[in-house]
């Protein structure tokens, strides 16, 4: 009896090793998907770009809200200035590296933020426009991981969970085309798994750097009816002066 158990208690011990085998091996390819992802994307580097938000909620006009964006991918330095309505024009938000910043250009003043924050009236996060490709690994735990199909497209279907405090949702699952690894879709759950927004990217131009998506839909899944589109323009990939990723910079656009 003690034998069989002994036996038992190693097949056990044999089929928990393999299996851990296989999430880690499951686990490092989905991080690789989610990292060739990244790097297919045009953003490397410096860069700047203009975004345009058209935000819809039933009963009430569309809004146009419009900024600049200018990011140093490797340092982890972002500037962002709103554009328009012109009521708001000035206000802006600064990143460098963990350290964000929120503008008021009425009151000249900065206050401590966090990249959850929204652009806005908008359903778009400042983590939404992070391209650090470092945060994958630092931020989340791969869920699940599956193949499956969107559209016409056969698609990896990656599940990860935050592990740290710093992303806008407990979990996300990812739709990641097999052929091109582009993001085609993204829906972002609670702590109690209720889906809180889904993202939609139906249009990517190619680039000599890369690929841009230039039509991004977010839907607030809460509250039906509820979008924000957004579109990418005068993107340039010039090398960009240090004194634009300071407090001086947004202060003296005023």
């Amino acid at each position: 009896m003690k034998k069989i158990l002994s036996i038992f208690a190693l097949t056990v011990l044999f089929t928990a090793a393999i299996f851990a085998q296989t999430d880690a091996a499951t686990s490092e390819k989905a991080f690789k998907i989610l990292e060739d992802a990244e790097d297919t994307l045009a953003y490397h580097g410096d860069y700047s770009a203009t975004i345009s938000l058209v935000i819809e909620k039933p009963g009430k006009p569309k809004e146009n809200l419009q900024y600049k964006i200018f990011q140093r991918v490797d340092d982890k330095l972002m500037t962002i200035v709103q554009l328009f309505p012109e009521a708001d024009k000035g206000t802006g938000y600064l990143r460098n590296d963990d350290n964000i910043w929120s503008y008021d250009p009425i009151s000249r003043k900065f206050t401590h933020t966090s990249i959850k924050e929204a652009l806005g009236d908008s359903d778009i996060k400042l983590d939404d426009v992070d391209q650090s490709d470092s945060h994958w690994r630092d931020n989340y735990n791969i869920e699940a991981y599956e193949e499956g199909t969107l559209g016409k497209y056969p698609v990896h279907i990656i599940t990860v969970r935050a592990k740290t405090s710093e992303p806008s949702y407990a979990k996300t699952k990812y739709y990641i085309r097999t052929d091109i690894p582009l993001l085609l879709k993204q829906e972002d759950f609670s702590g109690s798994d209720r889906l809180m927004r889904t993202t939609l990217l139906p249009k990517y131009s190619k680039v000599p750097a890369g690929y841009v998506a230039t039509q991004v839909v977010l839907r607030d899944e809460l509250n039906k009816g509820e979008q924000t589109q957004q579109v990418i323009s005068d993107l340039t990939f010039d090398a960009l002066p240090d004194k634009i990723f300071t407090k001086a910079y947004l202060e003296g656009l005023n």
